[in-house]
């Protein structure tokens, strides 16, 4: 005994041009007949939130599927997979494609080589599947352009769930991000680390989705923008505390990468109301509150 619901869609052109599309969705629950072997011509991301299966991958294994747990499959790559006898699974599906794929891809939120992961839970994967369900209702004008922004979702989402990557808990990543502002190169941070530049390449690649070279940069230039936002630090100042002892490489390096200028960036950012700036840079997780001018005074 099994219970189905899909829907397929169809999306034109001026909405590949979103980045990624969703091509359907699907829920599942029960008995399900196994799928496969197939091959599709689109990505498909399956979430098993209750029950267990198993996944035969290409190789002639065959694994156990257990809940929570992510089952990619990529165009062109043979699957079969199917629920337990019995009480089987709940299981929901998105197929998607769109040229974002490649950098969805190389940023490590698809894994077209990695068939099974497993997930820590699947709240927000399910969440995110379900604004694309509750868009799918009849005659609505922006089905295509939700279901889209629902898929980014669906990505992000479950690249925070994987069980075996749990973001802020990455011992490299969180020693790089430490040591961001020093003037270090590659290959001192790896000894710093104890690793070779090989192994922390490959660690960062498989933690981040980018090269140490690109998550050191990413966060140097995040800092950087917010102290030429929220202080009057000259730009050789701001230079210096990102890392960069000549100011005119960070220039040349901060308008190559975000596309204008540091002084040019300031200005567009506008200027501050005098009795409401702070030059204090606030930590993310402690954001300042909004209320009165009576009551900010007072406080």
């Amino acid at each position: 005994m099994y219970h189905t619901w899909m829907r397929s869609f169809s999306p034109a052109p001026v909405h590949h041009r979103l980045g990624l599309v969703c091509l359907g969705v699907g829920l599942q629950y029960g008995a399900l007949p196994a799928v496969g072997p197939r091959t599709l011509d689109h990505h498909t991301a399956v979430v098993i939130s209750a029950g267990s299966g198993w996944l035969r991958t290409p190789d002639g294994r065959t694994r156990t599927v257990t809940a929570p747990a992510l089952l990619w499959l990529a165009p062109d790559i043979p699957h079969h997979y199917g629920a337990a006898p019995g009480r089987g699974w709940d299981e929901s599906f998105v197929d998607f494609t769109g040229p974002a794929v490649a950098a969805y891809t190389e940023l490590g939120c698809i894994e077209p080589d990695r068939p099974l992961v497993p997930l820590t839970d699947t709240a927000d994967a399910r969440a995110a599947i379900a604004r694309i369900t509750r868009a799918a209702r009849s005659g609505n004008p922006l089905l295509e352009v939700e279901t889209s922004a629902a898929v980014h979702e669906l990505l992000i989402a479950l690249r925070r769930a994987r069980a075996d990557d749990t973001p802020g808990t990455d011992p490299v990543l969180d020693a790089l991000a430490r040591d961001a502002f020093l003037p270090l190169s590659v290959a001192e941070h790896a000894a710093r680390h104890g690793m070779t530049p090989a192994e922390l390449r490959a660690a960062v690649r498989r933690g981040a989705g980018c090269s140490p070279k690109d998550y050191l940069l990413g966060i140097r230039l995040h800092r950087a923008k917010e102290l030429l936002t929220a202080t009057e630090l000259p730009v050789a100042a701001v230079a210096r505390r990102v890392g960069y002892d000549d100011p005119a490489y960070f220039s040349r390096l901060f308008t190559r990468r975000v596309g204008t200028a540091p002084v040019r960036f300031r200005e567009r950012q506008g200027r501050p109301l005098p009795d409401s700036w702070s030059d204090r840079v606030p930590h993310p997780e402690k954001s300042p509150m909004i209320g009165s001018r009576h009551s900010a005074r007072s406080a």
